[in-house]
């Protein structure tokens, strides 16, 4: 992976997106710590709605983790923007409404950093808007990959093993899996079915 320069004068974005567990807020936080290190003034910012952690930290699923500020909406970012920050962080930004789109071309404008974590896909396969669009106006776009749970390969897909069919809803491994594209189903593929799948196979 390439990063720009702390000391670049002029702004960037940087969109970090992949399928859950492929590490995206793992690498959003090593970038937002590299750059206090450098001593640079940074903010975190994520959806109030992703609460499955902690409620005003941006959490891996490490554990690892940073503060954060949660927003309603993408528009709150104003209200709590430090005029010393120099990088900004946004985690799940495909929880945000498409405004997050002007906001960070206006962020880069004004010459912050800005980085951005988000799911690419749904759990259907689809583009998951905003991110597309994001990923095609930064100057950098890195796509990180977990591993299959079904057969140990690189995975690039979120499969939904619980819940509704609502495209936003909020989980973690008890509603999620990553796949690959061998394994992945665009529905949702509950455990009960998997092991009876396995059952049947083991057993015919």
């Amino acid at each position: 992976m390439s990063e720009f320069s702390y000391f670049q004068t002029r702004g960037w974005i940087e969109v970090v997106v992949g399928s859950m567990y492929s590490g995206k807020t793992e690498e959003l936080i090593r970038r937002v710590r590299r750059a206090q290190f450098a001593k640079l003034q940074v903010q975190v910012f994520k959806p109030v709605i992703d609460n499955r952690y902690r409620a005003k930290e941006v959490t891996s699923h490490n554990q690892n983790t940073v503060d954060a500020m949660p927003l309603n909406n993408i528009e709150e970012i104003w209200d709590h923007l430090n005029p010393k920050t120099r990088v900004v962080g946004i985690d799940e930004g495909q929880f945000f409404s498409a405004e997050i789109v002007n906001i960070v071309q206006d962020l880069a404008d004004r010459g912050l950093r800005v980085i951005i974590a988000g799911l690419d896909t749904d759990w259907k396969g689809q583009p998951f808007e905003p991110m597309p669009t994001l990923m095609a106006i930064a100057e950098n776009v890195t796509k990180q990959h977990a591993v299959c749970m079904r057969c140990g390969a690189p995975a690039s897909r979120t499969q939904k093993i619980a819940g509704g069919n609502s495209q936003i809803e909020v989980g973690a491994t008890e509603s999620y899996e990553a796949r690959c594209r061998e394994h992945f189903v665009p529905r949702v593929d509950s455990r009960h079915e998997d092991k009876s799948e396995q059952m049947t196979e083991a057993n015919p």
